[in-house]
């Protein structure tokens, strides 16, 4: 009985040493900033802010349910999911002070045809990529031009620790 109590005692007591040595999560804000740019200036911007940790995943959703009409007689309308979606997965700090991540960015909106007001064109940018960002430092993470306008799509991504 002593030798159980002995053993039980060792056991609780390595498994108290195994959870102190266990590094505890690292909290980040991550401010994305979806920018439209022509001519080399800014023209619109929109800012996100979402807070995640280390060796976890985080979603952010912001958008509209836009109606459109999906037969001619005008009776049936289904809803398209239009907006901003980002997805982090696989966040870790590097030793350079730098973060590691593995994103998927959606970015989409509608333009209306004054023709066709019923059936909207939607306007697509998709990007999932393992990214590393420095800290405290905006980055584009992600450009891309407009195949419609001479504009382009930017994405900005600022990653800053969360003080604990």
């Amino acid at each position: 009985m002593l030798m159980l109590r002995s053993f039980l005692a060792l056991a609780l007591m390595a498994g108290t040493c195994l959870a102190e040595s266990a590094e505890a999560p690292k909290f980040y804000k991550l401010d994305f900033v979806v920018k439209e740019v022509e001519s080399g200036r800014v023209v619109t911007s929109r800012a996100y802010s979402m807070l995640v940790a280390t060796d976890s995943t985080g979603s952010l959703r912001a958008g509209s349910k836009v109606p459109m009409r999906t037969s001619a007689d005008g009776a049936p309308v289904s809803f398209i999911d239009v907006g901003t979606n980002f997805d982090c997965k696989s966040i870790k700090e590097l030793p350079q002070h730098d973060l590691s991540l593995f994103l998927i960015a959606e970015i989409s909106s509608t333009v209306h045809d004054t023709a066709k007001p019923d059936y909207p064109v939607i306007r697509q940018n998709k990007r999932s990529s393992s990214i590393v960002v420095p800290l405290k430092k905006a980055s584009v993470i992600f450009s891309s031009d407009d195949a419609t306008t001479k504009g382009q799509v930017q994405l900005e991504l600022t990653a800053t620790p969360v003080s604990n």
